[in-house]
């Protein structure tokens, strides 16, 4: 009898603490990671930026796309695809007003599975963005190419970013 008591009390313990520690893990995410897990999307829609309007999530994450990209297939991946997720087809696709429906698309990556397209532009999220409307990815050069936000031409967005453009302290690291 002593002995389940143990046994069972040592296991409640084990338990409380996997469950903290799982807790501290959640509540911890870098924004590294909290872009790749919001990286889905069903609907594309416009957003009001310091830029103007600009694609973005439903939950007005601010959508890239990457200059080296080319054929509408996506060129980034490894580190590239974990500072720049992909933006993964959930769902069926959905315009936001303003959004030109015939411009959405996929595109199929190595793994398989659909990413979003617009005008035949791979769509990616910036995980130095951590809130709706910021344009903190606007014009960095990064992993061989340029990033730019678009308009709902589907067109790149090539001015400057503001000065002070995101309120972000997330800082990409510096690749050869």
């Amino acid at each position: 009898m002593l002995k389940r008591t143990v046994l069972a009390v040592a296991l409640g313990v084990a338990l409380a603490a996997a469950g903290v520690a799982a807790a501290a893990a959640v509540t911890q995410q870098s924004p590294r990671s909290l872009a790749a897990s919001n990286a889905t999307a069903g609907r594309v829609t416009l957003h009001k930026t310091k830029l103007g309007k600009v694609l973005a999530t439903s939950s007005g994450r601010t959508l890239y796309l990457f200059m080296k990209d080319k054929n509408g297939r996506s060129a980034c991946y490894g580190q590239c695809a974990g500072d720049w997720p992909p933006l993964m087809k959930k769902g069926t696709l959905r315009a936001g007003t303003g959004v030109k429906a015939k411009l959405l698309g996929t595109t199929k990556r190595k793994n398989g599975k659909r990413q979003v397209t617009y005008n035949h532009h791979p769509l990616y999220l910036y995980a130095g963005d951590t809130g709706a409307g910021q344009v903190s990815g606007q014009g960095l050069n990064f992993f061989g190419g340029k990033w730019y936000v678009l308009s709902a031409a589907g067109k790149a967005i090539k001015a400057a970013p503001p000065a002070g453009g995101g309120t972000t302290t997330y800082t990409v690291p510096t690749y050869p």
